[in-house]
């Protein structure tokens, strides 16, 4: 297979178009389709059914894009350290976390670059929930790992989630909603929210405690809050509830909160955030450390 084929059939893969393959790979229509073609006569089969209105892969084509992207990926990745390597990466990167599940995967990615790249150290500290980009914005982080959404003009982001869970709701003990197997984002309405108090976003205020349920039912808002602790104070109290993920039940257990997961929300996202225009050698040798490190603890998450 030539390089260029290879390129071709993942970014068709994965975009399903051959408009928008063209354009990342700064070739017309017809040179991509032609790759493809050639591609298929090579295997001897057709890799994607095409019509007027779509392009799918096919069980063969989902097979090979299945045993490549490992491999294409593992080129890109040695490749990458080589350069690095070559350069010589002696740098420090300030790393923050926003909750314990990203801390975990933080200090998994320290373990691993302390044997790839002993060069390169790691501050960590954790992310207060009130300011959720004022240390990266003024320099104390060069990169951290946060909930998603993440919609800052002045900031980059990992082009997808390094890792997903459930979304849960924390809830008192007494309240009826705690007794139920699986909540809808519609019983929002029958229990206050906690929302964040600090320099939060507009989108990300409506996300941890959204004014409306999908149904247009209003939700009421309880005490604002500006750490972990203080909201499951409140919550055992029943003052209110809080949206969490699931790796919150596991780490702030305690008496008196139930942790009722949603049978309708999205799940939560879990990815890399930095200032645009300081993508770094040192902060791209990070940024893909943390993806296999992430990578890795889904598939074993998934297995259990």
């Amino acid at each position: 297979m030539e390089r260029d084929e290879l390129e071709c059939f993942l970014l068709l893969a994965e975009e399903l178009h051959f408009g928008r393959t063209a354009d990342r790979m700064h070739l017309s229509r017809a040179r991509v389709s032609q790759l493809i073609s050639r591609l298929e006569r090579r295997v001897g089969a057709p890799l994607f059914v095409r019509t007027s209105r779509r392009v799918g892969l096919t069980a063969l084509g989902r097979q090979l894009r299945g045993d490549l992207e490992p491999h294409h990926r593992a080129i890109g990745e040695a490749l990458a350290r080589a350069v690095e390597t070559a350069r010589g990466i002696d740098a420090t990167l300030n790393v923050g976390f926003s909750n314990p599940l990203a801390g975990e995967i933080v200090m998994k990615t320290a373990d691993a670059l302390r044997i790839s790249h002993p060069q390169l150290a790691l501050e960590i500290c954790d992310v207060p929930l009130a300011d959720p980009y004022g240390q990266l914005r003024s320099g104390e982080f060069d990169v951290q790992l946060t909930e998603f959404p993440a919609r800052e003009a002045d900031l980059g982001t990992s082009a997808a989630p390094l890792l997903t869970e459930q979304r849960v709701l924390a809830i008192g003990s007494g309240h009826p909603l705690s007794a139920r197997a699986s909540l809808s984002l519609e019983d929002l309405a029958g229990v206050p929210l906690l929302p964040a108090l600090g320099e939060l976003p507009d989108y990300w205020q409506e996300y941890l405690a959204p004014s409306r349920t999908p149904g247009g039912l209003a939700i009421a808002r309880g005490p604002a809050v500006t750490n972990m602790q203080e909201a499951l104070v409140l919550v055992a109290a029943g003052r209110g509830a809080l949206l969490a993920a699931a790796h919150t039940a596991t780490y702030y257990a305690r008496p008196g909160i139930c942790f009722v997961p949603f049978a309708d929300a999205e799940p939560v996202g879990h990815g890399l955030v930095w200032r645009a225009g300081d993508e770094t050698g040192a902060l791209r040798t990070f940024v893909r450390a943390a993806q296999e490190v992430a990578r890795a603890a889904q598939e074993v998450a998934r297995a259990i």
